[in-house]
């Protein structure tokens, strides 16, 4: 079997509103050439539908079922792990994909989870200490997190992510959240399951150090870091080591055909 490979999106195929110089012909390569693939990305501040579309803009032929987002693996995860009502701080355009499980109604203040995404600046001291007021409530609720970001790369500059309010939490409420979303060895483990392969056969290819590489190489898949989005020269240094150091993703179709 050809590798398989798992692509994130922001800072490998795109930044803010460009494409990365290379990123079109490498995808349309990879799928010329019927490999395997996967996009994958902590991406919540949009539905997976409004991705695609994002995509399609940019001249990327991706389909909806061609992405794994945290949303949608946390569905399917809370889905088979409890019963009752999910209290959400995620955008609200991403709530879409969580139209498939129950959703706390007004006026509840009793949850059997709590899912947390980049809201970016919603976020204050209400919102937080409301998220943290269920967590404290008994029987405890779980602590879901739609990945472990700590931050991101904007046209603006370097903006917080998920990672850090997760980690507030957990240490206030005294819980270990699930994490849905890159690093977490289960999120990759899902997106080896739908593209039936085990992880010595996967790739993940990605701009994110920890994210990206380390946590693809802790779930036994190989990683290859980008020099493009959030990458920095300190990276290189960060005691990591990917499998691989490309310029951008352009260089992947010469990689694979060297491995």
């Amino acid at each position: 079997m050809k590798h398989a490979l798992l692509i994130d999106l922001d800072g490998v195929l795109y930044q803010g509103a460009k494409v990365i110089p290379g990123a079109l012909e490498a995808i349309r390569w990879i799928q010329n050439q019927s490999i395997p693939h996967l996009f994958i990305t902590n991406t919540t501040s949009r539905p997976r539908r409004k991705i695609v579309e994002k995509l399609s803009g940019f001249g990327f032929d991706i389909s909806e079922q061609s992405i794994l987002t945290p949303p949608i693996a946390a569905c399917e995860w809370l889905s088979e792990n409890v019963t009752g009502e999910t209290a959400l701080f995620i955008p609200s355009s991403t709530r879409e994909d969580f139209n498939s499980i129950p959703i706390l109604k007004q006026g509840k203040i009793s949850v059997v989870a709590v899912v947390l995404g980049d809201i970016g600046e919603e976020w204050t001291f209400s919102e937080l200490n409301r998220a943290f007021t269920f967590l404290m409530e008994e029987p405890k609720p779980k602590l879901v997190a739609l990945g472990m970001t700590r931050y991101w790369q904007t046209a603006k500059g370097l903006q917080l992510d998920v990672g850090p309010f997760v980690k507030a939490l957990e240490y206030a409420a005294s819980c270990e959240a699930v994490v849905l979303g890159k690093p977490s060895a289960q999120f990759f483990n899902a997106a080896l399951r739908i593209l039936h392969c085990e992880p010595s056969q996967a790739v993940m290819i990605g701009d994110d150090i920890l994210g990206d590489v380390q946590g693809a190489q802790h779930a036994g898949i190989k990683g290859v870091l980008v020099r493009t989005g959030k990458f920095r020269s300190s990276d290189i240094d960060s005691g990591i080591h990917p499998d691989a150091i490309i310029d951008s993703i352009a260089g992947l179709p010469a990689w694979l055909d060297q491995n």
